[in-house]
């Protein structure tokens, strides 16, 4: 899990993001982002909707596996953005925790989000 500093608080600022924010679309997921100049540091959320996968457990799981992956990279967060990253596979699951990790650090860079 990342630090509470690092979620999101409240429902206002997610509908921000959706509606204002730049979109990398991947196999497994797709990373919204914007700037927030409010902040100083970045704020990340993790959506799956039930349609997903219909088990609480595994959406929490991809929800983890997620979390760690990005919090593995955290230092290369150079601005205080707002990220949200919507899960659309359940095959992210049967991921390794390698290929998960390359594939969010890829699409983070592909959003201009990580310095290359």
């Amino acid at each position: 899990m990342i630090s509470s500093k690092h979620r999101f608080h409240g429902r206002g600022s997610l509908r921000y993001v959706y509606r204002s924010g730049a979109t990398t679309r991947g196999p497994l997921f797709a990373v919204k982002s914007i700037v927030n100049e409010k902040r100083d540091t970045y704020r990340l959320a993790v959506v799956i909707s039930r349609k997903v996968h219909k088990s609480a457990v595994a959406r929490n799981r991809m929800r983890r596996r997620l979390y760690a992956a990005v919090r593995n990279i955290d230092g290369g967060i150079v601005k205080p953005y707002d990220i949200v990253i919507t899960v659309f596979q359940p095959t992210l699951l049967d991921e390794s925790s390698e290929k998960l990790a390359y594939q969010v650090k890829q699409q983070l860079t592909e959003a201009g989000i990580l310095k290359h």
